[in-house]
């Protein structure tokens, strides 16, 4: 891609992740405190900056779910060099560039704001449905089935102390598994084990048959993953999981599509406060949203 002079689009620096997140918080993102570092964790390279001379002006994110998904996201331009189409340009450099490293026959995943949806049209994506997120105070009810999980090694025995339930990582992922175009053990290896995130479940004849995860973000905190095998089992780990941050601020990103979820929400005092459109390029995957009650993140998929 031919880019104007001055213009660059490159690596980011891991001592500029402080600006991406403080772009973020400025439009009101509220991003988990951990986000970004598993991001970085997994993969550096995801991060692109844009450059005008110089000055680190604008970030957006390219994941890579192996073998051949990939994620666009946490797309931001310092608002003062916003109306000039570099941002334009940082999104069509990002899309063909994930399009190289996904490769051929693979698949890539956007949430990006209604007004855009024409935009992103344009650029080859296809709108799948679209995701709300809803939001309000915390408030649950506890189930006396419900478990706090700790996700341990591969080869973790079970126990139950105190509640706390040790499972190992497989089976979260298969859990997992069928609402997600690709098997993600290794972000959701880092995803649930960040400090101050609670994860819930229910344990069936040693299978998880519902988990819902609370990330702590800059205000409150998010859900996401929230996956279960039928509306019941996700009320009850829902409920729970709200009462151990009851209290806080919560924001719950839902697809549109899982009725039943959006039903939870609006019994539990949460309302509709933003959302965006899901969006694929290379075909919408085959995943089972009345199984996905909470998205993991608009940034990261």
């Amino acid at each position: 891609m031919d880019l104007p002079p001055g213009l660059t689009i490159g690596a980011l620096d891991h001592v500029e992740l402080p600006q991406v997140s403080a772009w973020a918080a400025n439009e009101g993102w509220n991003p988990g405190l951990c986000d970004l570092d598993v991001a970085w964790a997994l993969e550096p390279d995801a991060f692109l900056a844009l450059r005008l001379r110089g000055e680190f002006i604008g970030v957006g994110t390219i994941f890579v779910h192996p073998p051949d998904y990939g994620f666009m996201g946490l797309f931001i331009v310092d608002p003062a060099h916003r109306g000039h189409g570099l941002g334009t340009k940082l999104w069509t450099y990002r899309r063909d560039l994930l399009m190289e490293r996904v490769g051929h026959g693979g698949v890539i995943g956007m949430d990006g704001v209604f007004a855009m949806v024409p935009f992103y049209e344009r650029g080859g994506f296809e709108l799948a449905y679209r995701d709300l997120r809803m939001e309000g105070t915390a408030r649950g009810l506890v189930d006396p089935d419900v478990v706090d999980l700790h996700v341990g090694r591969a080869d973790a025995r079970e126990a139950n102390t105190d509640d706390l339930v040790s499972v190992d990582l497989a089976r979260m992922v298969a859990c997992d598994r069928s609402t997600f175009p690709v098997d993600r053990t290794g972000f959701l290896g880092l995803w649930l084990t960040r400090q101050g995130v609670h994860t819930v479940g229910i344990v069936e004849d040693s299978n998880i048959v519902a988990f819902a995860t609370a990330r702590p973000c800059q205000v409150g905190y998010k859900l996401g993953p929230v996956v279960a095998d039928n509306p019941g089992l996700a009320r009850r780990v829902v409920g729970t999981l709200l009462d151990r941050i009851d209290g806080h601020q919560v924001q719950w990103d839902i697809p549109e599509p899982n009725q039943a979820a959006l039903s939870i929400a609006s019994d539990h005092g949460l309302h509709e406060s933003f959302g965006c459109a899901r969006m694929y390029l290379g075909g919408v995957p085959d995943i089972d949203v009345d199984r996905l009650f909470g998205v993991t993140s608009f940034e990261f998929g």
